[in-house]
């Protein structure tokens, strides 16, 4: 039981980094807000790495340049795409968009790994695309064609490209390194790559001046979205196996609807929900005969 509290917990907490990027975009640069999410992260991860079984094992030379790749698509790329776009999209559109992440997924392992698809996927591939572009044009898909998808839509959407990228080089990594691990190096190589933009950004001259609410919410970011959440999200995994546990990720768009709702005051109308559910039932089928993988959200 206790299990399933923590997958349930998981799925809360990365539908509030929607909420917290949502919330500190307009004030910290994407690269600075970025950076110091992983600085806190890193942290942790490397005593929560030192806690277990084995101590701290060093990257193989030959593992080093994918990891490089996953702290560069994973880290640096979705996230300052994700805080990039969030100043200008809602939380709640730019969690619809995120929740595509398994249909391109899918797409691409088809492409270059030869992976069947079936009908089933390809069904819940079509739900998760009309759901995006109903959340995306609030109900007027004619109006997609005169560019209602504007630039904030562009660079979320990036974050599933970058998320794609990451997943598919981690297939390769996971084969030799444990989650937590692969996790633990790619947000230290991110964080190293995010800091020189960083510093050009003026985050030096920058930092004394953030608000408590952008403390707070890089704090989220760092220890309930990836911290916690990648470490009890494993721990599903263990417990009952990826299928089930991928079930879970069902209501992070829920839970990111939902806590944008209360905490932002964004506002739910028909477009939103009916963009969630076909999206919610596209993730299910895309999601129901494969194991998840996941971005650093």
């Amino acid at each position: 039981m206790i299990i399933y509290l923590k997958l349930v917990m998981t799925a809360i907490f990365w539908g509030g980094t929607f909420v917290a990027g949502r919330a500190i975009a307009p004030v910290v640069g994407p690269f600075s807000g970025s950076f110091l999410r992983f600085f806190l992260a890193s942290i942790c991860l490397v005593i929560l790495a030192l806690n277990t079984p084995g101590g701290l094992p060093r990257a193989k030379k030959t593992q080093i340049l994918p990891l490089i790749l996953l702290g560069l698509t994973g880290v640096f790329a979705y996230n300052v795409l994700f805080l990039a776009g969030l100043q200008t999209v809602t939380a709640s559109r730019a969690s619809i968009i995120i929740a595509n992440n398994p249909v391109f997924l899918a797409l691409f392992s088809a492409i270059l790994f030869k992976e069947q698809l079936g009908g089933q996927k390809i069904f819940g591939i079509l739900l998760c695309l009309t759901g995006a572009i109903i959340a995306i044009t609030q109900g007027d898909v004619a109006s997609i064609l005169h560019g209602a998808v504007g630039l904030g839509e562009l660079l979320i959407f990036g974050c599933v490209a970058s998320w794609v990228a990451y997943s598919l080089v981690g297939k390769v990594v996971m084969l030799g390194m444990s989650p937590l691990i692969a996790i633990m190096y790619s947000s230290i190589f991110g964080g190293l790559f995010l800091l020189p933009p960083a510093l050009a950004e003026g985050i030096v001259h920058q930092i004394s001046s953030y608000p408590m609410m952008v403390w707070l919410g890089i704090f989220y970011l760092a220890f309930f979205g990836t911290t916690i959440g990648f470490t009890w999200y494993y721990q599903g995994i263990q417990a009952i196996g990826p299928a089930r546990s991928g079930v879970f990720i069902n209501l992070v768009p829920i839970s990111a609807i939902a806590l944008a709702a209360l905490i932002l005051g964004e506002k739910l109308n028909l477009s939103l929900l009916l963009g969630l559910i076909l999206v919610t039932g596209g993730i299910f089928l895309t999601n129901s005969t494969a194991p998840w993988k996941h971005s650093v959200h």
